[in-house]
């Protein structure tokens, strides 16, 4: 996963006629590519041809526009809804292409999918060709938002807030408000979605994916998935086995560590990667005035935590004044501490300067991008709420429960107080129907390439080494010293960016597993 909402947020072909029949023949047609889906039902589906157009989906539609000046065509994609039904109700799934220009060389199509869970990709495209330098002209680049994300069929559950996951708080009546707060938007979202939620599920978007595939005429597609997204890829491939080609995980996680308290095991590393930032704060004080070593930076933190306990803190003014309190708080912490780069340590270090003085009852404005998360974090505003809920408790059944997740939060406060009442808290999927079906197990060696940092906060560098363990074909690409999530095209390490570059353009794996060190200069 990203930051818990979303982390990581990035010329026509032409040829004759003999060229087009060589390029049927290397990654088929759609026809051919549904061939294997006889008798199914869902030819119909891998035989459909998309009408390729405007991204733009009004005048105000300004990511639209800009996909449209880079080159990118859209289209909509026609999928069941149940894929034990096909013949049933349908659902749209929206796909971008960005077609390769280097025709001579090309070697196919590449499928993004940024984490999240409920992060959409359909906007990706340009970025990716920039991350994928030279080789990038050689791929059809491919993003797409989920099902019941984005331009998706997009899902609402008309939340009060835009994120479910909060802390337990101090003490005992913090935790019971919890649990009344989860179950609430359990019954808002079967309330509003019943009829959607069943099929909200990590192994239908797998599906969904290999739809995409057949309707672009691929018998085999690439992959690269960030976070949520390497899980995602994962279940791809274990379900369809012969199918893809290159296939990238960045900031992965094991399957096994993906489940409803999909936080619970990352607290040491959520610890690491904010002592890391107080040590960066502390050498800016006469800046942020957050204290001068590491220790009075985190009692600082401590003190904002503390007077959030006692009384909701207001932070901003007028229409952006809010009210946070220890439920609220450990999430902004966790939220911003994903990134280890310069920019976004100082976005932090305001945001914690405006808590600090929130503490102490001085008002402070909020630059507009904090003010426009915290608008979606505490009142849902801005976008749709509760996909990133429904993906996650579609696939795992949660404990049901809640005083199994209260002895949690007990028995781990006293070895981390500010994080593990936010890990071990319980969620709506407490509340939530049970999945459809079984979790997909690893029964399928897959070569991957795996990328990840040592300090990775989100998703454990443990979880990717146990991803590597799983699939013996891949190899490991390790970013030492990095308290962040997510690498390629994004936190500008060359050794990273150039082994993955390799990789997509040859489609030769590393013969070991390789390691990068940090930059001098990236903290």
């Amino acid at each position: 996963m990203r930051s818990p909402r979303t982390a990581i947020s990035p010329p026509l072909r032409n040829a004759l006629a003999l060229g087009l029949a060589l390029s049927a023949c290397l990654t088929g047609s759609p026809a051919l590519a549904a061939a294997d889906e006889g008798g199914s039902g869902l030819d119909r589906y891998y035989r459909q041809r998309p009408d390729w157009g405007s991204c733009a989906k009004g005048p105000d539609d300004t990511t639209g526009r800009d996909l449209d000046r880079a080159g990118v065509r859209c289209a909509d994609v026609t999928v069941p809804l149940d894929y034990s039904a096909p013949r049933g109700r349908t659902i749209t799934v929206a796909v971008s292409r960005l077609k390769a220009t280097d025709t001579r060389h090309r070697i196919g199509s590449i499928l993004l999918n940024n984490g999240g869970p409920g992060g959409g990709a359909v906007a990706s495209p340009p970025d990716m060709r920039k991350a994928m330098k030279g080789v990038g002209a050689r791929y059809d680049i491919i993003g797409f938002d989920p099902r019941f994300v984005g331009r998706s069929t997009p899902l609402d559950c008309g939340w009060p807030v835009g994120m479910s996951w909060l802390s337990s708080g101090e003490g005992r009546a913090g935790f019971d408000r919890q649990v009344a707060l989860q179950k609430s938007l359990a019954d808002k979202c079967r309330a509003t979605n019943a009829s959607v939620l069943p099929h909200v599920s990590t192994r239908n978007t797998a599906r969904d994916m290999d739809v995409i595939r057949g309707v672009l005429g691929e018998r085999k597609i690439s992959y690269l998935g960030y976070s949520y997204g390497s899980y995602l890829g994962t279940v791809y491939t274990q379900m369809f086995p012969t199918r893809y080609d290159r296939v990238v995980f960045d900031g992965a996680i094991a399957p096994a560590d993906y489940r409803a308290r999909l936080l619970q095991g990352t607290e040491r590393e959520n610890e690491q990667a904010l002592a890391g930032w107080a040590d960066w704060a502390a050498r800016r004080h006469d800046t942020y005035g957050l204290g001068r070593t590491r220790a009075e930076v985190l009692a600082t933190i401590g003190r904002i935590v503390a007077a959030s306990a006692r009384g909701p803190l207001t932070i901003g003014t007028g229409t952006d004044a809010f009210r946070i309190d220890d439920s609220q708080v450990p999430l902004l912490l966790f939220s911003g501490i994903a990134d280890d780069t310069d920019p976004a340590r100082a976005a932090f270090g305001e945001q914690i300067s405006a808590l600090a003085k929130a503490a102490e009852g001085v008002p402070s404005t909020l630059s507009p991008e904090f003010a426009a998360a915290l608008r979606y974090a505490l009142r849902g505003e801005g976008e749709p709420t509760g996909a990133q809920a429904a993906i996650i408790c579609g696939d795992v059944a949660a404990p049901r429960d809640p005083e199994l997740y209260w002895r949690d939060i007990e028995r781990n406060r006293a070895k981390h107080p500010l994080f593990g009442p936010l890990t071990d808290n319980i969620g709506p999927c407490a509340f939530w129907d049970r999945p459809r079906e079984e979790p997909t197990r690893v029964r399928r060696d897959t070569p991957a390439l795996i990328v990840a940092a040592t300090g990775d906060p989100r998703t454990t560098y443990r979880s990717s080494v146990a991803l590597r363990g799983l699939l013996p074909s891949s190899r490991l690409l390790t970013l030492e010293g990095a308290n962040r999530h997510a690498l390629f095209g994004l936190y500008g390490n060359t050794c990273v960016d150039d082994q993955v570059n390799a990789y997509l353009a040859t489609g030769t794996l590393p013969k070991q597993d390789r390691t990068c060190a940090k930059q001098a200069g990236s903290q």
